[in-house]
């Protein structure tokens, strides 16, 4: 269990590096003055904000290596490493997958005046649905289909499948097309925006 806490914990600093900044990600070039030079610029929009946002998420592995050295030097658990090019995988995976989250957020939250609000609302509801400190197992049975649709749920799985010796491709594929499909629905949010 506690190999499960740190690998869940590890990830939930990409999310929340990503949950909040993400969601007011517009609202911040709105109020720099630089929001109508993005969009007019001879680029489509989406190839300005998508690094964004996973650049936010990457900034996540900064608490990633915290943590999982946390966990190993200071409370002493024992991290497997089984497949350690699967896991990196898994990384990338995970920052990926929810960065493009992070663009759905931030093109779809851009009319509130405090979106930073709405990405901080879902920051722990996140945590919880997508099983990052407890087994999924142990919610209500309704909550895994929402589970299902959450890229940090698949992240995290492959993740600690690859940490631990399991087969983390699926998890890893899942995640990225989650990736994928949240990347479509946010170019055709910010299209309609």
């Amino acid at each position: 269990s506690l190999v499960f806490a740190s690998f869940g914990a590890a990830v939930m600093g990409i999310w929340s590096s990503t949950s909040t900044s993400a969601g007011s990600a517009m609202q911040r070039e709105r109020w720099h003055g630089t929001l109508e030079l993005l969009v007019s610029a001879p680029v489509h929009f989406a190839t300005v904000l998508l690094p964004v946002t996973v650049a936010m998420s990457a900034m996540g592995l900064y608490s990633m290596v915290a943590t999982l050295l946390l966990s190993r030097y200071v409370f002493g658990v024992d991290l497997p490493f089984e497949h350690p090019v699967a896991f990196g995988f898994a990384v990338v995976s995970a920052v990926v997958s929810i960065g493009a989250m992070g663009f759905l957020l931030a093109v779809s939250f851009v009319r509130y005046r405090t979106a930073w609000a709405l990405g901080n609302l879902l920051e722990y509801p996140v945590w919880l649905i997508a099983g990052f400190l407890v087994p999924l197992t142990l919610l209500p049975g309704w909550v895994r289909p929402i589970s299902w649709l959450l890229a940090p749920t698949w992240g995290v799985d492959a993740i600690r499948d690859a940490a631990s010796g399991g087969n983390a491709w699926p998890e890893i594929g899942l995640a990225l097309a989650l990736g994928t499909v949240y990347l479509g629905i946010g170019i055709a949010v910010l299209e309609t925006v």
